[in-house]
């Protein structure tokens, strides 16, 4: 097979063909990146020099340098909302900052210098269901959001010849509910309190739909991948009951998917942690086309998951975060890549990532091998 050009490798895949080969994604979007400590340890290795950069401050996910993507041979590049311009972050006490949506976050240290933003307060965790409407939400008409968004998907587009995963930012429902509101409340108030639960969510689809009508009305034309996501699993099952979920999350993910589906011809990429091979049904009934970060360890026998959901669902991730890339070595991570591209590769549908994005602790040398196993062992038609 002719060699094909990234899109074309990761269009084929999103349409269960087999492209020439496997695509790969490291720091096509913010769960498929390397956390910062980890990306200046490559940066180091490699001796690229470059002033950090960031996809998603809170969870520390590095913007990798072009030089850095093209050497590692990622198919993908982000395409994301920008940052407002008429909103400036209150005065924080040191280690702690407050988003545009009002959540203080506090830095939390994990040896080796590492350290993760964690909720420090919920500003909705008294809240009533009238408190939602009077709520200082996010300014949707903030002009920053949208500056330039347009001119760049275009030049990403007619410039380059990669797939590009396009993050609107108002995407997220569940998570973002739990951030404003607690977590341990959060899941109180599905039992106790659904309709302030539901509430929430209405309100969250409200500016959800508005802000991705907007973003998709300027790049729909340009993208391949539209990112959105909810952990809805843990890594032994549902987060929440069918009936729950069919209560409060499944309307307004079928109004936002919609609305994505008449903007774009995008495949709607989902990010959800754990087990999710019990939600992937509920994700293939709202519109959902891309199930990531496919976490290994938790969803048990890939090839089966391949045989019953395949057909419907494609596989982005699947690359082991919690042992093979940390702890093991080389050729560990090598014959990691092999195994799930032959269980998860057959008939296209497969994007080789990492299971989330790539932490700290990974060896620089895992990534590497990560990247030149997918080309060493992805060429279709695959081997026996």
């Amino acid at each position: 097979m002719a060699e094909m050009t990234p899109r074309e490798r990761v269009w084929a895949a999103l349409n269960h063909q087999e492209p020439d080969r496997v695509p790969l994604d490291i720091g096509g979007g913010a769960s498929t990146t390397i956390i910062e400590e980890g990306y200046e340890n490559l940066k180091q290795r490699w001796g690229v020099e470059s002033e950090p950069k960031i996809l998603n401050k809170i969870f520390r996910m590095a913007r990798l340098d072009e030089s850095v993507m093209q050497r590692l041979g990622s198919d993908c590049r982000p395409l994301g909302l920008r940052a407002p311009v008429n909103w400036t972050p209150p005065p924080a006490e040191p280690g702690k900052f407050t988003d545009i949506w009002g959540i203080t976050w506090k830095q939390a240290h994990y040896g080796d210098g590492c350290y993760y933003w964690e909720l420090d307060n919920c500003p909705m965790a008294e809240a009533s269901v009238e408190d939602i409407e009077t709520y200082p939400w996010p300014d949707l008409d903030d002009p920053g959001f949208f500056a330039g968004l347009e001119e760049d998907a275009k030049a990403l587009y007619e410039e380059t010849d990669y797939a590009i995963m396009a993050d609107g930012g108002f995407k997220s429902f569940w998570e973002l509910g739990y951030m404003l509101r607690g977590f341990e409340q959060s899941l109180m108030d599905l039992a106790l309190n659904p309709e302030f639960t539901i509430a929430l969510m209405n309100k969250l689809l409200e500016m959800n739909l508005k802000m991705t009508a907007r973003f998709l009305d300027l790049v729909g034309p340009y993208v391949q991948i539209f990112r959105a996501g909810d952990d809805l699993a843990t890594q032994k099952g549902r987060l929440m009951s069918q009936e729950t979920y069919n209560a409060v999350l499944r309307p307004v993910y079928k109004e936002l998917f919609d609305l994505v589906k008449s903007k774009t011809e995008a495949k709607i990429f989902f990010h959800s942690c754990g087990n999710a091979t019990v939600v992937i049904d509920d994700l293939v009934e709202v519109g959902v086309d891309v199930l990531n970060p496919v976490q290994v360890a938790a969803m048990g026998d890939m090839t089966d998951v391949k045989r019953r959901f395949g057909d419907k669902m494609v596989f982005w991730g699947g690359i082991d975060t919690q042992r093979v890339l940390p702890f093991g070595s080389v050729e560990d991570v090598e014959a990691e890549v092999k195994q799930r591209i032959h269980e998860l590769g057959p008939g296209g549908g497969f994007v080789v990532a990492s299971v989330h994005a790539i932490q700290p602790d990974v060896p620089p040398e895992n990534i590497i091998a990560m990247a030149e196993a997918t080309r060493k062992y992805g060429t279709y038609p695959l081997a026996a």
